[in-house]
């Protein structure tokens, strides 16, 4: 364990025993002598105080156990804060048991229970502060960590982005040795020392806390003489793969006994429990809109009724989970034409196939509402890529690198790449980009942000024709 991440872990646990016994304090006197609560008899105060003797072992190995004891240069808040209420949870039920198991009728339940609400509060302000003070310091330039680079490449530009981005990570680049690139060379600032057989003369200089090794994948045949100097020297030593075009940024490995396996594309949603979850939620989020939509699909249904001849939806053959065809439902918004003359084109700005009300119905998304009834028979979902027409998927697959991935999901009436403006004339490359994000780091709590943007910005498209 390296000095930085001891002085952490012992920081933090002082801190946190010093806030679970605060809160325990706190929580008997609001419990007990605040007059807030009828009090008829109660233990006294040393006999709750021994029972820190247990509480506070377990939480301080729960929060080591659920990552509260990392610097906090690269961990999230709202993680962190997930991770402060799981710890707790778990270290409540934990006490309760072992009150049961002893038989200790006489602690009060509520008072454990302010307990709980006062250690998450006060856990989350102190360490929001602690952030706050070590971004402070480091965008300050202390407590700096100095790090040098090994490889001049894809990897090496993606890393010093990101540390370039975030001065309060602390993170000082000194420079960067390669064998092909010329000495002197800079990328954002930071210059090309050497070659890589100058390790042999800076390591002992003991100047840098940190080796970063960001080879171009051409060179991993000299990765294990690399990883030997730097291991041999004592320096702390990270590897940043070369992969980012081939696996994607969260991979998971898997142990063949002892043989670890990368998997190559991470998709949360092939978990069964995640999928019924997700199935579950589409139920009733889409019988929900029927029911809140129904007045406004009859009105659009009335209007093109009366405002265009031909019938009042719009079936499409779209490409769905698996690879497998769908007939997707639309509100018309255009003229009806011969089949396989509207298969040739997009619609485009000013386009004379589309109808007066079909423009509108196109902007502000009210065409897309009987997909309500797709997402229910299961061939949609809420959220999730857009599908696309059989043909279009037959062309972006020869000439847009896994494209197809986004039918491992089912698609969605809205997205995290529509809800970043990338809605009917855009970049269809940068769409899988963001629909290969969302795939990869599917949460629950990511569709409820999606649909928390779609509602506030997503309904109106400024790019529908």
């Amino acid at each position: 364990m390296n000095t930085d991440r001891s002085n952490t872990i012992k920081s933090y646990a002082f801190l946190d025993i010093a806030v679970i016994f605060t809160s325990f304090l706190i929580a008997y006197y609001i419990r007990f002598k605040s007059m807030i609560f009828p009090v008829v008899w109660a233990l006294p105060l040393k006999q709750y105080l021994y029972s820190l003797v247990y509480i506070i072992p377990i939480y301080v190995i729960l929060y080591y156990t659920f990552n509260l004891y990392v610097s906090n240069r690269f961990s999230g808040r709202r993680e962190e804060i997930a991770n402060i209420i799981k710890a707790n949870i778990v270290g409540m039920l934990a006490f309760i048991l072992l009150l049961y198991i002893t038989r200790e009728n006489n602690y009060s339940r509520l008072m454990l229970f302010i307990f709980f609400v006062l250690n998450v509060s006060l856990e989350t302000i102190s360490r929001n502060i602690i952030r706050h003070i070590s971004k402070q310091i480091r965008i300050n330039g202390r407590n700096q960590r100095n790090i040098l680079l090994v490889g001049y490449g894809r990897a090496m530009e993606e890393y010093v982005d990101r540390v370039v981005a975030h001065p309060e990570w602390g993170y000082k680049i000194l420079g960067i040795l390669d064998d092909n690139a010329e000495v002197g060379k800079e990328y954002k600032g930071i210059s090309v020392l050497g070659t890589i057989d100058n390790l042999f003369i800076l390591l002992p200089q003991n100047k840098y806390d940190e080796i970063v090794i960001t080879l171009s994948i051409e060179e991993y045949k000299k990765l294990s003489h690399i990883v030997y100097l730097c291991e041999k020297s004592g320096v702390h030593t990270q590897f940043i793969p070369d992969y980012n075009n081939v696996i994607p940024t969260r991979p998971y490995t898997e142990d063949l006994f002892g043989l670890p396996i990368i998997n190559i594309r991470r998709v949360p949603l092939n978990d069964p429990f995640r999928s019924f979850f997700k199935r579950l939620f589409d139920i009733i989020g889409s019988l929900f809109a029927i029911i809140l939509f129904s007045p406004i699909m009859l009105i659009v249904a009335i209007l093109i009724k009366i405002t265009s001849p031909g019938p009042i939806l719009y079936k499409q053959t779209r490409v769905g989970l698996h690879n497998k065809n769908f007939d997707m439902y639309k509100f018309r918004s255009m003229k009806v034409q011969d089949e396989s003359e509207e298969k040739k084109k997009w619609t485009t700005k000013d386009d004379p196939r589309v109808t007066k009300i079909g423009k509108f119905i196109r902007k502000t998304s009210l065409d897309e509402t009987p997909q309500f009834f797709n997402i229910l028979t299961g061939d949609m979902s809420l959220i999730g890529p857009r599908p696309e027409r059989p043909q279009f998927v037959e062309k972006f697959k020869e000439e847009i690198p896994r494209y197809m991935i986004k039918h491992q999901v089912r698609p969605g009436l809205t997205g995290w790449a529509q809800v970043n403006g990338l809605r009917g004339d855009t970049s269809i490359r940068k769409r899988i980009d963001f629909d290969l994000y969302y795939i990869e780091n599917w949460t629950f709590g990511f569709d409820l942000k999606i649909m928390f943007l779609t509602a506030f910005k997503g309904f109106v498209n400024k790019n529908a024709y």
